[in-house]
C-alpha cells in the first residue's frame, strides 16, 4: 500500500529535527454546496533542519518517530527573501 503524501506550509520550526506543517483542504459542503477550506497541522521530522515558516514542503506517511511526529518531510521549495 503506497504512503500518504501531503503539501503544506511551515509554520513552525522551533523544536529540533522538527517542523509543523499545516495542510489545507478544499472541498464542496454538502448542503450549502459552497467551497469550505479546512486545514490541519501535522508534525514532521526535518533531519538537517532545513526547512523554515513559510516554506512549502512534502510530507510523507512515516511509522511513528516520537509522541507526536507520525511524517517525514521529503522535499521542499524555500520562501523567496524579499529585499
Amino acid at each position: 500500500m503506497p504512503k500518504r503524501t501531503l503539501q503544506g506550509v511551515v509554520v513552525s520550526d522551533k523544536q529540533d529535527k522538527t517542523v509543523v506543517v499545516r495542510v489545507e483542504r478544499r472541498f464542496t459542503h454538502p448542503a450549502m454546496k459552497k467551497t469550505v477550506r479546512r486545514s490541519k497541522k501535522y508534525h514532521a521530522h526535518d533531519e538537517k533542519n532545513e526547512y523554515s515558516v513559510g516554506d512549502i514542503v512534502w510530507i510523507e506517511e512515516h511509522r511513528p518517530i516520537s509522541k507526536l511526529k507520525r511524517w517525514l518531510v521529503i522535499r521542499g521549495e524555500k520562501k523567496q527573501k524579499i529585499q
